[in-house]
């Protein structure tokens, strides 16, 4: 064997294990590389155990505190846990941190989140801990006989709002708070333009009593509220307003198998429907405009779409309004449903936030972190934090507990904790229950979600900029969303991503490094066979 054949050889070989030994180290360490987990049979209190919890909150100091508080109370029972709180603005930020992190297995343990997200964070193996296990366990799980404080039975869970967390053939999350949209309505102006209040709004109601309220006096000004700024509809959360709209149509939107039905006919319509109260000027969007309820307490809008969970901001005594007290008018506010097609089978969607546990390579820091997750379902957080907004606790336990029946009676005995928005707000909810709905999860959720808003958005910002909205336009707006979201990327099937390649997710670098060393060492062996035989060829012995 030649010196230049026994080089090119050993260099492959070196190549080939070099490689072989990055692909193990990944698969052994990568987002891919942790074991399932196992519950132990006993927690070892001797351990210490230090666990990382994310969490939303704006600017409640109110919520964080309560926050605090559950962590010092769990930390007196259970004082060999430290929990680490970590606080985000929203949650598309603990979203894209937890992608992040997925890679580096540096996730935080306990995440406040949503299913359209966690549905993401599944693309890394074992990442996510399934939780029916730890439900039915008797001894840590919920209810167990070794649990240091109260805790709920799954029975006690609300079972419409545990089963928002369900998807894949697993429980991958418990529900933390549950809210619902509400419509905030200035009732002094709807009766001022010789309108009554429906039982039930329609958007027929609502375009009708909106389109009225843009007429205007000689100088320019409203003749509502004698101001010169009017926008009588503003909607919060455009990606929940069209995939209620279709879910009150009948009309689709996504299959629980993630087909994509967004971009029908139905769908076209209400974006019809939309431009033409756009281009009046009598709706708008809160990305356009800003938020409803600093518009409401202004006098300078009627009808004010948000969650229940943004209750305290709305209304003439809000303790938590964002504009000068100067700027707000006197007006009764309602709190109702949200506007619908059908009136006799009204369709509200059930939102709020989860709580969600990643997998760690020690069992017991799991356990650790599902302890403390159970210590937010006590009637303790349940009832102090959803006294902060139009949020509903989301155990039975908590619901019919004395103290918070005692809470909902007192409703407008205060504009602080006893606010009266606030409460009729918890209140509708709890009274619809049955009629609300979640969409489909599955990988690529969230897009779609993130595409339903958009569309509307865009359909509003085309009016404004004097754009034509024709059958050109959407055609075009369909295409232009898809591409966007990168809905064409997604199995109609599955809601999987089409390549095999992108279901696995992007390799680490030095492995694509590696694996590319590999590739090349292979053509140097093809070309030095090639070589040789040309040379035999050539010079014949």
């Amino acid at each position: 064997m030649s010196r230049i054949r026994k080089r090119i050889i050993s260099m492959f070989l070196l190549l080939a294990a070099a490689a072989g030994s990055a692909l193990t180290l990944t698969a052994c360490h990568g987002r891919e590389g942790l074991k399932p987990f196992e519950i132990p049979e006993e927690f070892e209190l001797s351990e210490q155990y230090e666990i990382t919890f994310w969490a939303k909150n704006d600017t409640n100091k109110t919520q964080t505190a309560i926050y605090e508080k559950a962590i010092a109370d769990f930390e007196k029972l259970y004082p060999n846990i430290t929990v680490n709180l970590r606080l985000y603005t929203d949650y598309g930020k603990i979203y894209n941190d937890v992608i992040t992190n997925i890679a580096t297995n540096t996730t935080p343990n306990v995440c406040i989140t949503y299913p359209d997200h966690i549905a993401t964070y599944l693309t890394g193996l074992n990442q996510v801990v399934p939780l029916e296990g730890l439900f039915a366990d008797e001894t840590y799980g919920l209810g167990g006989s070794e649990v240091r404080f109260d805790s709920p039975t799954q029975e006690e869970i609300i079972p419409q709002f545990l089963e928002e967390c369900s998807f894949g053939g697993h429980y991958y999350a418990v529900p933390y708070m549950r809210s619902t949209e509400s419509c905030y309505v200035n009732k002094t102006y709807v009766e001022a333009l010789g309108y009554t209040l429906p039982e039930t709004l329609t958007w027929d109601f609502i375009w009708e009593v909106s389109e009225v309220a843009m007429a205007k006096d000689a100088d320019g000004n409203f003749l509502i509220n004698g101001q010169k700024v009017m926008i009588p509809f503003i909607y919060k959360s455009t990606d929940n307003m069209m995939i209620q709209m279709l879910k009150q149509k009948g009309a689709g939107y996504s299959t629980d198998s993630g087909e994509l039905l967004l971009f029908n006919d139905t769908t076209k319509d209400l974006l019809y429907t939309v431009a033409e109260h756009a281009k009046s000027g009598a709706f708008s969007t809160f990305k356009i405009s800003s938020y409803p309820a600093n518009f409401l307490n202004a006098g300078q809008c009627i009808f004010a779409i948000d969650s229940t969970a943004g209750a305290t901001w709305m209304g003439t005594n809000a303790p938590l309004s964002d504009i000068s007290r100067d700027k707000i008018v006197e007006f009764e506010t309602e709190v109702m449903e949200i506007p619908q097609f059908d009136p006799d089978n009204p369709q509200m969607i059930s939102q709020g936030p989860s709580v969600c546990i990643f997998n760690k390579e020690n069992p017991q820091e799991v356990l650790a972190s599902w302890l403390f997750v159970q210590y937010l379902l006590t009637n303790e957080v349940q009832i102090a934090y959803s006294k902060t907004e139009g949020y509903v606790p989301v155990t039975l336990k908590a619901q019919e507990s004395a103290e918070y029946q005692d809470y909902l009676l007192r409703c407008g005995e205060d504009n602080a904790a006893y606010y009266e928005v606030k409460i009729k707000a918890a209140k509708l909810l709890l009274d619809h229950i049955s009629n609300t709905f979640v969409t489909p999860v599955f990988n690529g959720s969230s897009s779609l979600r993130d595409a339903a808003g958009q569309l509307i958005e865009n359909t509003v910002k085309s009016v404004r900029r004097g754009q034509t909205i024709d059958d050109a336009y959407m055609e075009k707006l369909y295409s232009d969303t898809i591409s966007l979201y990168r809905l064409d990327q997604l199995n109609s099937q599955t809601g999987s991503l089409s390549s095999g390649k992108a279901e696995l997710g992007k390799l680490p670098k030095t492995s694509v490094i590696l694996l590319s060393s590999l590739a090349g060492a292979w053509v140097l062996m093809i070309l030095y066979v090639t070589w040789q035989m040309i040379k035999k060829k050539r010079n014949p012995q």
